[in-house]
This record gives C-alpha cells, sequence and structure tokens, in this order.
C-alpha cells in the first residue's frame, strides 16, 4: 500500500483522508500535514494518522496531495518542492492553479495531476474531475481515480476544461443551495413553517437528483412529466422563462469560468 501524505487538512484533506480510510486504507500509509496543532490533534484523534512536518511528508511519501489555499502554494513548494524525490507523484486540488505552476517548482519529470473536487465530497457524494500534467502516466491517473472515488464520482477531462469544471461543479454547489434557500423563502411567504418549507425544497431536491442519476431520463423529459397542459407547474415555468431564469444560469457559469481562468484559486 503506499505511502499518502496530505499536506493541508482542512476540510477537503480532512474528507479525503476519511473517505480513504472507510476504503479500507491503513491508517499508517496515511500522513497529513497542517499548520494548526490543534487541528492536527483534532484529526489525529478522531482518524488515528500522524501528522509530521511537511519536510518529513514529502520524504516519506510515494503520493503527495497538495490540500493548501492556492496562495499559500507558492511558499510550500518553494519550501519542499526540490525535496519531491522522482517518481513521487504529486496530486494538486489546488483550485485554479495549473500544471505547469506545479511544474516550475518541481524536479524536473515529476508527475502531476491536477483536482478539481466540490464539496459534496465531505458526505460522500462528491463530484470530481481529474487532469494530468505532462509527465503523468495512464497508472497516475487510476490511482488518482481510485482515491478519489472514495468521495463519490470521478470523470476523466483535458486540463484545458478545468475552468469550466470550476465553475460549473466546483462552485455548483452553491447555485444549488441558493435555489433551496429561494424556494424555502418562497414556501415561508406562502404560509408553512420554516422547518416545513426546509424539509419539502430539500427531500425534493434530494429526490429529483436521484431521478435525473437513476432513470437516466434528461432532465427536459423528466420536468415535462410534471407538467400537465394548463397546470400549477407550467404557470410556474412560464414565470421563471419571463425573468429570464434560465438565461441567468448561462451568465452565472460563464462569469465563474472566466473568474477561474482569469484569477487563479477564487472558487469560494
Amino acid at each position: 500500500m503506499r505511502t499518502i501524505a496530505i499536506i493541508g487538512a482542512g476540510k477537503m484533506g480532512e474528507a479525503l483522508l476519511s473517505g480513504l480510510l472507510r476504503a479500507g486504507w491503513d491508517a499508517g500509509s496515511l500522513l497529513a500535514v497542517d499548520a494548526s496543532q490543534q487541528r492536527a490533534r483534532e484529526l489525529t484523534e478522531r482518524y488515528g494518522i500522524r501528522f509530521v512536518s511537511s519536510e518529513e511528508a514529502v520524504d516519506a511519501a510515494e503520493v503527495v496531495v497538495l490540500a493548501v489555499k492556492p496562495q499559500d502554494a507558492h511558499r510550500l513548494l518553494t519550501h519542499v518542492g526540490a525535496r519531491v524525490s522522482q517518481g513521487t507523484l504529486v496530486v494538486s486540488i489546488c483550485a485554479g492553479l495549473p500544471t505547469t505552476f506545479f511544474a516550475t517548482h518541481l524536479p524536473e519529470g515529476t508527475p502531476i495531476v491536477r483536482v478539481m473536487p466540490n464539496t459534496p465530497a465531505l458526505v460522500a457524494e462528491g463530484m470530481t474531475a481529474i487532469s494530468p500534467g505532462e509527465h503523468a502516466t495512464a497508472a497516475d491517473l487510476d490511482l488518482v481515480e481510485e482515491l478519489f472515488q472514495q468521495l463519490g464520482r470521478v470523470v476523466r477531462v483535458p486540463e484545458t476544461q478545468q475552468d469550466a469544471v470550476t465553475a460549473l461543479s466546483g462552485s455548483g454547489p452553491a447555485y444549488f443551495f441558493y435555489l433551496v434557500e429561494a424556494m424555502t423563502e418562497a414556501g415561508v411567504m406562502l404560509g408553512l413553517p420554516r422547518q416545513v418549507a426546509h424539509d419539502l425544497t430539500v427531500q425534493t431536491a434530494v429526490g429529483s437528483a436521484a431521478m435525473l442519476r437513476d432513470t437516466g431520463e434528461s432532465p427536459a423529459t423528466l420536468r415535462e412529466a410534471v407538467t400537465s397542459p394548463g397546470g400549477t407547474t407550467i404557470a410556474a415555468l412560464r414565470e421563471l422563462d419571463r425573468h429570464a431564469v434560465r438565461a441567468a444560469v448561462f451568465s452565472a457559469v460563464e462569469a465563474a469560468r472566466d473568474r477561474a481562468s482569469g484569477r487563479a484559486g477564487r472558487v469560494g
């Protein structure tokens, strides 16, 4: 079993740790690094893993996962990049940073895989896109896919599509939370207790997502199945069209893509 070091034990780093442990990964083969000693103590007690320095992690690991904030990546790589051994696989979940950024700070020929997960990974329902850098092999991609399948689904895309991935699935949970928030508020306005409105909306979202995933039907087909001629649903959809909600979604995702491509790491 390969030794994996996760540098940056924030929410996504912890999600990967817990996912690997659920999948049967040996805690002794997992190393973690975090600047906060309190955070290190908490996760050591929770998972039984070992926290080390970034130097020790890079020296010992066969796979190094960089889960730091993008703005901290340069300082980290300046500090330990040259210590990365030949053959060590570097996996980046630093939003917005291309593999070429890491290549300039790592020994020549280091295989790098860029990864864009999203926050549902915290409940093992994430969507992760992976892209190989210049020296990453098919075996490297297979390994990274295996690791991140513990957090949900994984898709492989060319790195040129990562900004679009960031805009769609990286930022995407916020769009759904925004819609659920709006629908809940609408239910309250119509006289429902807030908790009832929340429960109705959330379960409707969960069930609708499950139908999309499990039936294989297109969203248009499923929408039409709910929409009776002259009924309540078509009246509601007409209002959404009147307010150009579809066009607003297009513009929102495009704006996120433009921010991702123009300002590395600005996902949040």
